[in-house]
């Protein structure tokens, strides 16, 4: 079997509606109601830092990022990292992710933070958030929350409620 040549973009407002297909056939309509999901509800991405994944002209995976505060400091929130299953375990989710991280810490960001598991996320970075830190307005499994210093010691300056950087 041949390798498959990815290509992997910045994200562009004309992405928006494969990505949408995307998300809609990888996590159904249940993802309306997860926290995650309302923190970005309305929200536009930061296309900049949030990245697709192609094979010729067919999107096959992106990742978002988000401006959110946690407290009175701003950080990302990075999400949702959706791959087409059949181009899973091609590392095309990793390699979205670091992308979005370079690209967050070269633009001068401090802090990322993602509801997801923690056993992935860890190879790329992530590390739990300790309890009590940060606080999600709807319900979170604690374990999940995860965050990633793109500045050693951000995390120490962020604590409290997270919302929306309006």
């Amino acid at each position: 079997m041949p390798d498959i040549a990815f290509a992997y973009s910045p994200q562009t407002d004309a992405d928006l509606p494969a990505i949408e297909r995307l998300t809609e056939h990888a996590f159904g309509p249940g993802r309306f109601a997860k926290t995650a999901y309302r923190l970005r509800e309305g929200k536009p991405a930061d296309n900049t830092l949030s990245f697709v994944a192609r094979v010729g002209t067919i999107l096959v995976g992106a990742n978002r990022m988000t401006p959110i505060r946690i407290g009175d400091r701003p950080a990302l929130l990075l999400g949702p990292l959706v791959v087409e299953p059949a181009f899973r375990l091609h590392g095309i989710g990793e390699k979205l992710v670091v992308k979005s991280l370079e690209a967050a810490r070269a633009a001068g960001h401090a802090l990322v933070i993602l509801v997801g598991d923690a056993p992935y996320y860890q190879r790329m970075g992530f590390k739990r958030v300790p309890d009590g830190r940060m606080k999600m307005p709807g319900p979170v499994d604690p374990d999940r929350l995860l965050y990633c210093e793109l500045v050693a010691g951000a995390l120490e300056t962020a604590s409290g409620r997270i919302a929306r950087a309006d």
